[in-house]
């Protein structure tokens, strides 16, 4: 094989399976690919097992015209960047450093930008396009689908408002084509050096939307505050697990002694934070659960003061179901309930286990075990002629 010819082995990748959301090279495997969120081998002529000569290869090519992050990777041990595979697909790329050889993981990046209908999220999240400052925080690990949750966003207000949006990424993912809105699209390394720097200048730009591919530290955040607090909506993302471990990230990357403030900030400044999870469906595939927490005057108490005994934002959300709020939890009870989901699948993924399981055990075993409770009185009762079966049934029946 020409491993200066790269597209023929991503080919090859692609065409393997159906649904494939990740390519990973590493050194002692074969190729792989992720599917559902499993790892399958790929056969390709020539290699058995990846060398390290090979991913070293591979990594050189994908940096051939980036001399800048080929440096960044041999300084910093990692490096992100996109790269396009000719009228087929885009990736978003990893390369990184591992006990002296490079690995390399390229994220598939779908040609058309989805739609929320499309993507089976909540739909009241169409709503956020219609938002005109503020900010909207989608949450989750890697891999649970927030930038892509975010371009479905931003393909709403590409299709309905013309105005000016500027996104920052690292790097770039969904290319959006102008439409009726105007997109700037600026990835950071070759467009601007960090996501701050752009940000700042982005006010400067006179966009009504801002899209920040991550807030990573004190200064990003800082300024994603001061735009959203100056007539801007500000999209971004955070590797947070729900909605109040969200909130106690914004807060805890600030001193101490500003967490008032902060809090003050946010709570007035945030108007959604979604968080996603992606759970294995019954029969393949997978499903995106979310957990949305919307700015009301109660959630918004409750940012501001911070959750205490009986006002938490779990308990704001699940009471807010006609304000488009909901819960990871109420979700899979939902999608168990109507057999989208494994139960235990989705125990594993609960925010609280022990609470759903008491939901569903509720909900479907202690029902069918009532009548066996009420043979179980009546044999008392059979047993002590003085205590008839009639009373002891209706203290059952209360």
């Amino acid at each position: 094989m020409a491993f200066f010819d790269l597209d023929p082995l991503l080919e090859t990748m692609l065409d393997s399976a159906p649904g494939i959301s990740d390519l990973n090279l590493s050194v002692g495997r074969p190729p792989q690919v992720e599917v559902d969120g499993q790892l399958h081998s790929v056969s390709y002529a020539g290699i058995e097992k990846l060398l390290p000569y090979h991913t070293e290869i591979i990594a050189m090519r994908l940096l051939a015209t980036k001399r800048d992050l080929a440096d960044k990777l041999v300084r910093t041990g990692s490096v992100d960047l996109s790269y396009s595979l000719a009228r087929r697909t885009r990736f978003r790329v990893n390369v990184f450093s591992q006990r002296g050889s490079y690995s390399i993981v390229l994220r598939v990046i779908p040609n058309k930008v989805p739609t929320v209908e499309e993507l089976g999220i909540p739909p009241q999240l169409n709503e956020i396009a219609s938002e005109l400052n503020g900010i909207v925080l989608v949450t989750g690990p890697t891999g649970s689908g927030k930038s892509t949750t975010l371009a479905a966003i931003i393909n709403k207000i590409n299709r309905e408002k013309p105005i000016h949006v500027i996104t920052i990424e690292d790097p770039i993912e969904y290319l959006h084509p102008h439409n009726l809105a105007t997109i700037n699209q600026r990835e950071v390394g070759s467009d601007t050096q960090t996501f701050a720097l752009a940000l700042r200048a982005a006010l400067r730009q006179a966009p009504k939307v801002i899209l920040v591919g991550e807030m990573r530290d004190v200064e990003t955040i800082s300024i994603a505050l001061e735009a959203s607090e100056t007539g801007h909506l500000v999209l971004s993302t955070l590797h947070t697990i729900d909605a109040a471990k969200t909130i106690d990230r914004i807060v805890g990357v600030f001193p101490k002694n500003e967490e008032r403030q902060i809090r003050t900030r946010f709570a007035q400044a945030f108007k959604w934070v979604v968080s996603q999870r992606l759970v294995p469906k019954m029969g393949g595939g997978r499903i995106a659960v979310c957990e949305v927490l919307r700015a009301s005057s109660r959630t918004r108490e409750y940012v501001q003061e911070g959750e205490r005994e009986g006002k938490s934002l779990l308990d704001a959300m699940s009471d807010g179901r006609l304000e488009g709020m909901q819960t990871f939890d109420s979700e899979l009870e939902r999608l168990i309930n109507a057999n989208v989901i494994d139960r235990e699948v989705g125990l594993s993924y609960a925010t609280n286990r022990t609470n759903l399981q008491l939901r569903l055990d509720t909900m479907g075993e202690p029902t069918a075990q009532m009548p066996s409770l009420k043979a179980q009185a009546k044999a008392a009762a059979a047993r002590k002629p003085s205590a008839p079966a009639s009373e002891l049934d209706g203290l059952i029946e209360r």
